[in-house]
């Protein structure tokens, strides 16, 4: 089945994240012109932009790790409810390292065509992160 394939092809790409082999799982996972719907500020278009995003985060957090909690899919979808953690030891967002850790949560949903991502959608909890990290106060 198409969707057991694309869960695994998730599964694989996030065990690579978690070892730091950001350009392998990226390949892995996203087609070379996916969209994504959901961008962080200043990623670029594609797999180039997923590739800058992962590397970026993976400088500023190279103890990085994703934990899925709950995936779901059909044929041509997967979406993940999913933990995420790092240790804030290099830089990130023009911030130098606070040495703090943070963890929060967060939701993908991928769509597939040819066994690759062609569009993503999600929402991580980054005013989370930016308040674990002390770079902004907690909202009142």
């Amino acid at each position: 089945m198409a969707g057991e394939g694309n869960v695994a092809t998730v599964e694989r790409s996030i065990e690579l994240i978690n070892r730091g082999e950001v350009e392998a799982a990226v390949d892995v996972l996203f087609a070379r012109d996916a969209v994504d719907h959901d961008p962080a500020p200043g990623q670029g278009p594609g797999r180039p932009g997923f590739l800058a995003f992962f590397q970026g985060l993976t400088t500023g957090f190279p103890d990085l790790r994703m934990r899925p909690r709950l995936v779901t899919a059909n044929e041509d979808h997967v979406s993940v409810a999913f933990t995420v953690s790092g240790t804030h030891t290099g830089p990130f967002l023009d911030a130098p390292p606070t040495g703090r850790a943070f963890r929060v949560s967060g939701v993908e949903v991928f769509r597939f065509a040819d066994g690759r991502v062609a569009e993503r959608w999600g929402l991580t909890d980054d005013m989370g992160i930016l308040v674990q990290l002390g770079l902004v106060d907690p909202p009142h």
